[in-house]
């Protein structure tokens, strides 16, 4: 398994630098914890609610954290009990500018960029990746449910009544199908850029065993394939239930259904979808989510609110007045739909834009 079909090898140990570098991150991680874990249960405590919706962000991809606010009020969502785990005091600011519960630990978030990342897998993603190994092993150890997403969602629906309903089958994790079938994600396929988690025992050793392990994610460039082999050990060993969803289920949709699923796309497009959400994984980078969005009808952020900091978007103290100060200078009560590509699903007809992919 740790060959692909073509020759290449994509499991590997860690090299004595990259064991370092996550040994050193461990070392302010468990120095830290006890502070951390009393500060983050008094947080929680305050949102009253049995299941956190957890977001981490930096400074470079807070134009899509910020989209899913403004989309998510649009469609009247009550966001109380989203928590965002910034990695530096500019997207705090901007997350509390937009309502939003923030748990900011700057010692923890100390080495990651706050630039976006260029491109999948770049040094800049790998950083990131580490805070989403942090905020959602820190809440899963205080003993509370939890839905991670990645900032590139939309929510049609609250996907928290489809979790809670309880004729839903009991897994101890519940994941969206990433789409793709390469080796390295085997046997899984799972997308870790949106799923629920039960707190329990066996969730909790598999997230501790996940940042233990996270100099894997330096060697290997993928959080991702990390944690679907922890996934697949867990399971074998440990007994923990795992859920994938199908690819052709309609509730969680995704990087697969924007690119190779036409007919999926249209009935988004139409409302007559049964989707909660939209995830626009299986995209090179931030600009082209952007435009992505903007195309699908599910752009919500003013312009003069992309790439700023909160200080320049108001006059307003932004380290005082926490409580959404920003919302009204920055959400767009209905879509901001522009044409970028004719090849691409669209809101609105988009036949004289240019393509963007080789065969248009």
């Amino acid at each position: 398994r740790a060959w692909t079909a073509a020759g290449k090898q994509e499991f590997f140990p860690p090299n004595q630098s990259q064991v370092n570098s996550h040994q050193e991150k461990l070392r302010t991680y468990l120095n830290e914890l006890d502070s951390i874990k009393s500060r983050l249960t008094q947080v929680i405590e305050k949102m009253n609610t049995r299941t956190v919706v957890v977001l981490t962000c930096n400074h470079g991809q807070s134009e899509l954290l910020m989209n899913f606010a403004c989309s998510a009020r649009a469609r009247g969502f009550d966001l109380k009990n989203v928590l965002v785990f910034p990695t530096d005091q500019e997207t705090k600011e901007l997350a509390e500018g937009m309502g939003l519960a923030t748990f900011y630990e700057e010692k923890l978030m100390a080495s990651i960029p706050k630039r976006e990342a260029g491109v999948y897998g770049d040094h800049i993603f790998i950083s990131v990746m580490f805070a989403k190994v942090l905020c959602v092993q820190l809440v899963n150890e205080l003993g509370y449910d939890l839905l991670f997403q990645d900032v590139d969602v939309v929510w049609y629906k609250d996907p928290l009544e489809y979790f809670h309903d309880k004729s839903l089958p009991e897994f101890d994790m519940y994941f969206q199908d990433d789409g793709s079938r390469q080796e390295r994600y085997a046997p899984y396929s799972a997308n870790t850029g949106f799923y629920y988690v039960r707190s329990n025992n066996k969730t909790r050793h598999l997230f501790r065993h996940l940042l233990y392990s996270s100099d894997l994610i330096n060697a290997w460039s993928s959080h991702q394939q990390v944690l679907i082999q922890l996934l697949s050990e867990n399971n074998s060993v440990m007994g923990l239930s795992v859920k994938i969803f199908p690819k052709e289920m309609e509730e969680f949709p995704g990087g697969l259904q924007f690119h190779r699923k036409k007919e999926s796309m249209k009935k988004i497009m139409s409302g007559d979808s049964k989707a909660y959400i939209f995830h626009m994984s299986w995209t090179t980078n931030k600009d082209n989510k952007l435009k992505f969005f903007e195309q699908m009808g599910e752009w919500y952020l003013n312009k003069q609110c992309i790439g700023k900091e909160a200080h320049e978007i108001t006059d307003k103290d932004v380290t005082e007045n926490k409580n959404g100060l920003l919302i009204e200078n920055c959400c767009s009560a209905e879509p901001l739909i522009t044409c970028h590509y004719r090849d691409k699903p669209s809101k609105i007809p988009c036949k004289d834009s240019p393509a963007i992919d080789q065969n248009g």
